[in-house]
């Protein structure tokens, strides 16, 4: 079962749902409600040095494979200053939301992170096959953020990113999402 804006605005006033700093009413449609984009993003390095002889491989299923770590190594963090961030056709970037969302095990609730329709349109892409929020989820959400358009897209720290659908779980997890720190979350809070 989907929640309305209505039960959405329940939930986040029964603590059953937290997000820090709560969306202003017009962040609201029917079903969801929208997130913003932080000022920080993780470009990717072009994968290779120039002297190297072959391209570097990424071994997901290797026993010592470490997602983060990896990230670590093939990312820079960037900064979206007051010009914005160009984002390239083809071109793919790590973002986080603004917003801290939390869904503790007791409300029952987890949720999807999904596009936007007026940003997919242009051919902005915000997470690639990671749309659940699982229940216990406490961050910040990572985007996956990918411009599929013919043309370049401006990105700017705090413009609406993102849309949360929440529904409802058939009973408590007995396990709860216990999120994997990386190596630079966004502040929480107040961002």
């Amino acid at each position: 079962m989907i929640l309305t804006d209505r039960e959405i605005q329940l939930a986040l006033e029964r603590d059953q749902i937290v997000i820090s700093p709560q969306p202003d009413i017009g962040s609201y449609s029917s079903t969801s409600v929208d997130l913003r984009l932080d000022d920080l993003l993780s470009e990717f390095k072009d994968g290779y040095e120039e002297d190297a002889i072959e391209k570097p491989i990424i071994d997901p299923g290797n026993k010592n494979y470490v997602a983060e770590r990896t990230l670590l190594k093939l990312t820079t963090p960037v900064t979206i200053g007051s010009e914005g961030y160009v984002l390239t056709p083809s071109n793919f970037v790590l973002g986080w939301t603004k917003e801290r969302v939390a869904l503790p095990i007791f409300s029952r609730l987890a949720a999807r992170v999904e596009g936007k329709s007026s940003l997919a349109r242009l051919g902005l892409i915000v997470h690639l096959t990671a749309p659940v929020i699982h229940a216990g989820f406490a961050n910040p959400i990572r985007l996956e953020i990918v411009n599929h358009g013919k043309f370049p897209i401006r990105l700017r720290s705090g413009m609406r990113i993102c849309q949360l659908v929440f529904e409802m779980t058939l009973g408590t997890p007995q396990k709860g999402f216990e999120a994997i720190q990386s190596a630079r979350l966004p502040p929480t809070g107040d961002s």
